[in-house]
């Protein structure tokens, strides 16, 4: 099951001067009445009429020491809290309830306590610096590296081989060598399979024989015996 929310955020005006007291253990407690303003709309005259909505806000500890210190009647404020009720007896003995704001945040608006409200927004409403730009979201995405052009090592063919390794084409890419030029080399004895190749099995797929070899002569001529 979900958790629940309760989560109270008011900006508004002190009607009165903090109200604080002390418990016995010394803790500091402040009560802050703030007035809200709103507006809405007469069904009978069409005309906007202005309604104020008073909120009963208690700080606890360090926060109260603070509202105690630089709040006075008609300070601008901003609150952060929960709502809580809490029960309590009157002096005949009679069980009350009041339903008040736990405040946990506290920023003063108003340009002699911060020195301008306008930079509140940004950086002190939850602790974020932008509104618009929640998640590390990148507007844009950073741009991608692209890789390094090969070197042509060892009878590479020209140009960067976009299989790294394979071939492309007829130009050989990926370090195979070419196939040996048809015809006899220095110092080579003829093949008996032809011009150009090798024992059959090997490179199965480079220079097949045209025809049938022609016949070899009789070498026991030559030999000096």
């Amino acid at each position: 099951m979900a958790r629940g929310i309760n989560k109270v955020i008011l900006i508004g005006n002190l009607g009165n001067d903090p109200d604080t007291r002390y418990t016995p253990q010394g803790s500091a407690i402040t009560n802050l009445s703030i007035a809200t303003d709103e507006s809405y709309k007469d069904r009978q005259t069409g005309q906007m009429v202005p309604k104020t909505e008073w909120h009963r806000i208690v700080l606890f500890n360090r926060l109260a020491e603070i509202a105690k210190e630089y709040l006075r009647k008609g300070s601008k404020v901003y609150i952060e809290g929960r709502l809580q009720t809490r029960k309590w007896q009157d002096q005949n003995g009679q069980d009350r309830y009041t339903t008040e704001i736990v405040g946990n945040e506290l920023q003063m608006l108003d340009s002699r306590a911060g020195g301008g409200g306008g930079g509140y927004e940004a950086d002190n409403y939850g602790g974020q610096a932008d509104y618009g730009n929640q998640g590390g979201g990148y507007s844009n995405p950073p741009p991608q590296q692209q890789p390094p052009a090969q070197k042509n090592y060892g009878g590479q063919g020209a140009g960067v081989n976009p299989g790294y390794g394979q071939a492309s084409g007829a130009g050989q890419y990926g370090g195979q060598q070419k196939p040996a030029p048809q015809g006899q080399g220095m110092g080579q004895k003829p093949s008996p399979y032809g011009a150009g190749q090798g024992a059959p099995g090997n490179n199965p797929g480079y220079g097949q024989p045209t025809g049938m070899p022609e016949p070899l002569d009789d070498l026991d001529d030559d030999i000096p015996f």
